[in-house]
């Protein structure tokens, strides 16, 4: 394989090689490992995605960007308190020149062009293969489905993301003894690490718990981004939790750092940031600035007050109450942030996913013929609004879905980036805060719950 249809640079030293790993690498890791220590016993797996290449990453980013972490969980904090003092959301006046600027993100690669459908599951060797094997265009296996997972589970979850990579995961039921493994066409796989409020617990790098999202980034990307490239596609991924554009430059400068380190080319590493905190919605051109060179879309999250990390409370008295199970496209707020975020998105040619319904249930079962026709008005309202694509969280609704959103992008369309919503007038602070019901004087209570904090 070539270097150049690696996404390497054929211009790089043969040091960065030695990184890379396209050279058998000499580095001497004991003074590495000496500085992590891992709080659990060895697991089985351990051996194959916490090797010295992994710790030898793990270790330059905790050193170059973990402190930072730190600092931008206080500035959500200082955030809070002003907040509380009465402050008001708005769009920020400091990077007006960013959201009225001209400039576009970097580009999207061949194989995230088309997303209509996309799946978001567990990282099990089960639904890692029928997620794949779905008719979904993209694949997202969520780490933070389980945020409080062991050791062993967190391992197990790196081992079947890197066998899944590679084409050799593979399950046999032990009820019924069928026999799973992926067909040759699989979607898209795309790896949501956790958020940047978590830490890993089981592993410390200088005494100290590491943030959890370095820990996902570095392990998925180290052990799987040349498999990847070789096959076509790449290392991708998903970020949640994301408050402010600051946060977005430092996995910039995450993600610059990774690729220079291993002699890609700017922009190889790709990702999808979700939207899914109220002060992230008034970010949004920023969030695609600060990431222009690595990000291809924003997906319209869960919008969910009772899962996310987000409550609004009225003049700072009155508790906003919403039921999670009239949420949907057609609310006030959410068809004004689902437009918002579509023109934003392809003004800057990025895509514009939709989010899952909040209102569906886990188990497919439970989900009633009321419900089924709340989603398929949600997703034809996505649809209509613009959106490339969706998300879904149950294999039984994926080719429903895309059969809706073929209909308004057409079968052989890839997306909407076409559709630029510049008929639409701009869209106050005033009218997306109202959306919701409350006034310009709100109170957001953004916090990671304390059970999450911690892995």
């Amino acid at each position: 394989m070539d270097v150049a249809q690696l996404g390497l640079d054929a211009n790089c030293d043969v040091a960065a090689h030695l990184q890379a790993g396209y050279i058998s690498d000499p580095i001497k890791t004991n003074k590495t490992q000496q500085r992590f220590k891992v709080n659990a016993g060895v697991v089985d797996g351990q051996d194959k995605v916490l090797n010295e290449g992994a710790l030898s990453l793990l270790s330059s980013l905790c050193r170059q960007f973990a402190a930072e972490v730190s600092e931008l969980l206080e500035n959500r904090k200082s955030q809070q308190a002003k907040y509380d003092a009465g402050g008001t959301l708005d769009f920020l006046p400091q990077t007006k020149a960013v959201r009225e600027g001209n400039w576009q993100v970097r580009g999207i690669p061949a194989d995230l062009i088309n997303r209509r459908v996309e799946i978001a599951g567990s990282v099990d060797p089960l639904m890692l293969i029928n997620g794949l094997n779905s008719n979904a265009n993209v694949f997202v296996a969520d780490l933070e489905d389980s945020p409080a997972s062991s050791w062993n589970e967190l391992i197990e979850k790196q081992v079947n993301l890197r066998d899944a990579v590679r084409g050799e995961i593979e399950y046999t039921s032990p009820e019924t003894g069928k026999y799973y493994l992926l067909n040759d066409a699989p979607a898209v796989l795309s790896c949501r690490v956790r958020g940047l409020h978590m830490v890993e617990n089981h592993l410390e790098f200088d005494e100290a718990a590491i943030p959890a999202a370095l820990f996902d980034f570095a392990l998925y990307f180290y052990n799987n981004y040349r498999q990847l490239l070789a096959k076509g596609s790449g290392p991708y991924f998903y970020l949640p939790k994301m408050e402010s554009h600051l946060e977005a430059r430092w996995w910039a400068k995450v993600f610059a750092f990774v690729e220079e380190r291993f002699c890609l080319q700017p922009g190889t590493i790709k990702c999808t940031c979700l939207i899914e905190t109220l002060p992230a919605v008034f970010e949004m051109d920023e969030i695609l600035f600060e990431l222009r060179s690595n990000i291809v879309a924003l997906n319209c999250g869960r919008w969910d007050p009772d899962c996310s990390d987000m409550n609004a409370v009225r003049n700072q008295s009155d508790e906003l109450s919403i039921d999670k199970s009239t949420l949907n496209m057609g609310e006030s707020f959410l068809s004004v942030y689902s437009r918002l975020l579509v023109k934003t998105c392809h003004k800057r040619g990025a895509l514009a996913i939709g989010g899952v319904a909040a209102y569906i249930p886990a188990k497919i079962d439970e989900i009633s013929l009321e419900r089924l026709e709340k989603l398929r008005i949600d997703k034809e309202l996505q649809a209509r609004n613009g959106h490339d694509g969706t998300c879904v969280e149950h294999l039984e609704l994926v080719d429903a879905v895309t059969e809706i959103f073929n209909q308004f992008i057409g079968a052989e369309q890839a997306n909407q980036l076409h559709i630029t919503r510049d008929v639409d007038g701009p869209i106050s602070a005033r009218e997306l805060l109202q959306g919701v019901g409350i006034t310009t004087n709100v109170r957001l209570d953004i916090r990671a719950d304390s059970e999450s904090n911690a892995a």
